[in-house]
């Protein structure tokens, strides 16, 4: 194996858990998007000897995850839909029955508000990365962002209030 398959491997194995993450973050279903991962894995492989390793092809990735997610989306070529309840998962420590709720109100969102709402506030990315991520302009971000924060908050509604104060 040559050097620069192995050094691809080691990243796919270190970066790919938190590619699984934000990918379930945005398709809200496990299954799609484990594809959307193996997906973007396959296109970092085949550009891995042109990608400058010591900028940061995590950020690249990332990149490149979220331009799958929506290209995958424009096209709606795939017969595979989305389920309308999330499977049921491990509990997680912090409060799960929030993240729970919050995952259920993201997926009901478009999305480019989805896209938006996790590369800002869940990947913490600034209103530029943001941007160009989704190659939009800045001001299009603030927008999205704000119209996005809102239309997540009329998805949540009281079931969020009582969420939040039963902590």
């Amino acid at each position: 194996m040559g050097d620069a398959a192995a050094d691809f491997l080691e990243f796919a194995h270190a970066r790919s858990g938190q590619l699984f993450r934000t990918a379930c973050l945005l398709t809200g279903d496990w299954h799609l998007a484990e594809d959307l991962v193996q997906e973007t894995l396959a296109k970092l492989y085949r550009s891995w000897r042109r990608i400058d390793r010591n900028g940061s092809p995590a950020a690249f990735a990332q990149t490149v995850l979220f331009r799958t997610f929506v290209s995958y989306r424009r096209k709606r070529s795939s017969g595979e839909r989305t389920v309308e309840q999330l499977p049921e998962v491990a509990e997680l420590a912090g409060e799960p029955e929030l993240r729970i709720t919050l995952l259920q109100a993201l997926a009901q969102l478009t999305d480019k508000d989805r896209a938006v709402l996790v590369l800002r506030y869940w990947e913490d990315r600034s209103v530029e990365e943001t941007a160009q991520v989704l190659r939009v302009s800045p001001g299009a971000v603030r927008v999205r962002s704000l119209r996005a924060l809102e239309k997540l908050r009329l998805v949540l509604g009281e079931e969020f209030q009582d969420a939040v104060r039963a902590r």
